[in-house]
This record gives structure tokens, C-alpha cells and sequence, in this order.
């Protein structure tokens, strides 16, 4: 079988049993102790497309019940093909199937504002209780901050709220854009906690109604609104820009028009803080199953790019963190929910048993990507100016305690 000689040469570590469609058994023993997994491949054809194209043909196999998991689970066999990506990256196929990536990557990337909202509409435009079945309550679609990786999902997106508010030196009155606004969580949680006028922008139709609605519902619709815009038809100058998992949608055709717009809707003494999924290594693609299935036009740029694109729109970078594993635990903990209600989710949501599948996939791929391979996430402070913010971090610090004080109080 075609599939386990590949694997027979890159799984070092683990053991994987692949039975084929005439019911034979493959067995691939790595030198290291790992997780143990069998998988049946129902037909031949998936055999040849999983050896061929693994990272589209995978998922597609899995979400139409063409491979199937005997021996653990779906997490388990992408557990153990994340620990052993690094030998099957550095196969002249995929090496290969990169470079072609790189090179198609301004064309696969490329969102002006019409492609843009139908891109967005693909993903967040999805019934709404579907989200509600595996993301804390107040819908917060972003990787969480955990202090110390044991925390329940409520508080570390609660924490991660207040880590970003911290670096923004928020003062009542302020006047703030929330670039890429999701359901309206932080917008709303800044203007409670500190007393600011936000305004929130989205492209998506479902998140833009519930949004305004939970303004509306709280009574602070006169300091809170939400628009069903792009971005770059704001106008208007601001204080303070918070950007959270919007970033990924832009493109990298589109760099130097993000910042540059920033630049031009950014008060002189004002900051901004972008905060964005990365890879920790050079510019490349997308991965083509998620790209097909879950975020078409989406990318996860490499800081290199990022920081280019800030310098050529003449703005200070004042601050950078790079958050490592905090978004797997978060997708740990957003899959562990979602598997939970499954059940739920087709009843109530409407959604099938290859939706649920597809996203079953998607979640537990990505915790994997996150945590053995080149995915992070970073937050990037910027301003117009280099004074306007403070010589040294300590602000930081003394900014979270206050505002996690101020966010318990408004929540009260």
C-alpha cells in the first residue's frame, strides 16, 4: 500500500496500524514511544489521494467517512501526525506542494472588500447556536490567555480581555474602534469596564445582528455601535484600535493597505493593539483543507511580513508578545465542548454528521498546529508616535490588576 510506505519512512515516534480496503493490516512501529492509532481506508482511490495529498485529502477523507478511526480517536491520529510533521515536511513532495504555496499566495490571499465579506459570511455567517454549544458566554472566537494553563475557558477569556485592555491605557471618554468586532464582546466589556465609546466594525451579517441586539439589551447602544462595514470605509480618527482574530482574514495583498488605513483612522497619540494568529517561521501558505473548507482567503502571516508592511506605513511597533501554546489549550478546551454536544449540534443547530465531522477536524487540527507545529499567536502594540506610551512594561501589570478589578465590578 502506497500510504504506508510513505508513513513507514517519516513516523518515528508512535505506533499507526492502517488497515486497506481488501481489509489488510500495515503496521508502522516509530523508534520513540507515542500514542498507538488504527485507521481503516475504505477505498483504494482515498489510499493513493492520502499518499499523494495528504493535508486536502485527510480531512476530506475523514469528513466523508472514507477513513475511519478503529484504535483511539480523530484527535489521537493527528496527535501522532503532528509529532512526526517535522519528517514528513521534509519530503521532496511537500516540499514541493510549499513552494508552489509561496508562490500562489498573493492570488490565494487576495480579499478586496466585496471577496472579503463573502469569504467572512462563509465561516461566522453559520447559525449562531452553533457557536453557543463549545465557546465561553460571551462568544469570544480568539485564542485565551492563560495565566497558568489550568483555568476554565470563562476565566481565561475573561484574563484575555484584560491582558489586551491593559495595553491599551484606556481613559473614560476615549473614543475606540474594534476592527473585525465578532459578536460584540470586547467592544461591550470596554465600554463597560472603562467607560469609552466603541465603535465595533464587521463584515458579517449573523455577528453584526447579534451584536447591536446585546448593545441594545444592555442599554448601551448610545456607547456602543456596531456596523456591518469593511474596515476600510470607516472613517473617522480614534484614540485607541483593538483588532482581535480579525488579522487572519486580510490577506497579504493587503498589509500595507491595513496599517496605512490604521495609520489614517489612528489619533496622533493614540495606540493600537493587533492581535493575531502567526507562524513562527518565513512567509508560506495556507493549509489547503482549511483554506477549501473552513477559512477561504485566511492566512496566518509570519511577523517578518507583519512588521515590513508597519514599517512601510510609518508606524512604531512599541510593544510585541508572542503567546505560544495558549491557543491549543483553547482549542483543547473549545473541542472538548463541541465533541460533548455533538449530539445538540445536529438536533438543535440543523447541522449534519459530515458537518460535524468537517468540525470536528477542523478543531482538533488545529490544537495540533498549535501545539506541535509552526502556529502562535502574537499581540503587537503600535502607535503614530514613539511617546505615546509610557519608557518601560511596567504600566502593563498595574493596568491588568485595575482592569481585571474593573471588568469583575461591570460584570457584577
Amino acid at each position: 500500500m502506497l500510504l504506508a510506505q510513505v508513513l513507514a519512512r517519516v513516523v518515528s515516534e508512535g505506533r499507526l496500524t492502517i488497515i486497506d480496503e481488501a481489509g489488510r493490516s500495515h503496521h508502522i512501529k516509530g523508534a520513540k514511544a507515542g500514542p498507538a492509532v488504527t485507521i481503516r481506508v475504505h477505498d483504494w482511490w482515498t489510499g493513493i489521494r492520502l499518499a499523494l495529498r495528504p493535508r486536502l485529502a485527510l480531512g476530506e477523507a475523514y469528513m466523508d467517512g472514507r477513513l475511519t478511526v478503529e484504535q483511539g480517536d480523530l484527535y489521537d491520529l493527528l496527535d501522532l501526525l503532528g509529532r512526526n510533521m517535522a519528517a514528513v515536511d521534509s519530503t521532496a513532495l511537500m516540499r514541493w506542494s510549499y513552494a508552489l504555496q509561496r508562490w500562489l499566495r498573493v492570488l490565494e490571499h487576495y480579499n478586496p472588500v466585496g471577496k472579503a465579506q463573502k469569504n467572512v459570511a462563509h465561516h461566522y455567517d453559520l447559525k449562531g447556536e452553533l457557536y453557543d454549544f463549545f465557546l465561553d458566554r460571551d462568544r469570544q472566537y480568539s485564542c485565551a490567555y492563560f495565566r497558568t494553563g489550568n483555568e476554565p475557558l470563562e476565566t481565561a477569556q475573561a484574563d484575555k480581555k484584560a491582558h489586551i485592555a491593559a495595553k491599551l491605557m484606556l481613559r473614560p471618554g476615549q473614543k475606540v474602534l474594534d476592527i473585525g468586532s465578532g459578536w460584540g464582546g470586547m467592544g461591550l466589556y470596554l465600554a463597560r469596564a472603562f467607560d469609552v465609546d466603541v465603535t465595533g466594525v464587521t463584515l458579517s451579517r449573523e455577528q453584526h445582528g447579534v451584536s447591536s441586539r446585546r448593545a441594545a439589551d444592555e442599554g448601551v447602544a448610545d456607547k456602543v455601535r456596531f456596523k456591518l462595514l469593511d474596515y476600510r470605509e470607516e472613517p473617522g480618527r480614534y484614540d485607541r484600535i483593538v483588532s482581535v482574530g480579525m488579522f487572519e482574514h486580510v490577506g497579504s495583498a493587503h498589509y500595507l493597505e491595513y496599517f496605512t488605513k490604521v495609520k489614517e483612522l489612528l489619533a496622533d497619540d493614540g495606540v493600537m493593539l493587533l492581535h493575531s494568529i502567526g507562524r513562527m517561521e518565513p512567509p508560506g501558505g495556507t493549509n489547503t483543507w482549511l483554506r477549501k473548507y473552513i477559512f477561504p482567503g485566511g492566512y496566518t502571516p509570519a511577523l517578518s511580513e507583519v512588521l515590513a508592511a508597519i514599517e512601510k506605513a510609518g508606524l512604531w511597533v512599541t510593544d510585541i508578545e508572542v503567546l505560544r501554546l495558549h491557543y491549543a489549550e483553547t482549542l483543547r478546551l473549545w473541542r472538548e465542548r463541541f465533541l460533548a454536544n455533538r449530539e445538540q449540534i445536529k438536533q438543535l443547530a440543523g447541522y449534519d454528521d459530515r458537518f460535524c465531522r468537517m468540525w470536528e477536524f477542523y478543531l482538533a487540527g488545529c490544537e495540533v498546529a498549535f501545539r506541535y507545529m509552526n502556529q502562535m499567536v502574537f499581540q503587537i502594540q503600535i502607535a503614530r508616535r514613539q511617546d505615546a506610551v509610557p519608557l518601560t512594561r511596567d504600566y502593563m501589570a498595574a493596568e491588568e490588576r485595575l482592569k481585571n478589578v474593573a471588568g469583575s465590578m461591570a460584570a457584577e
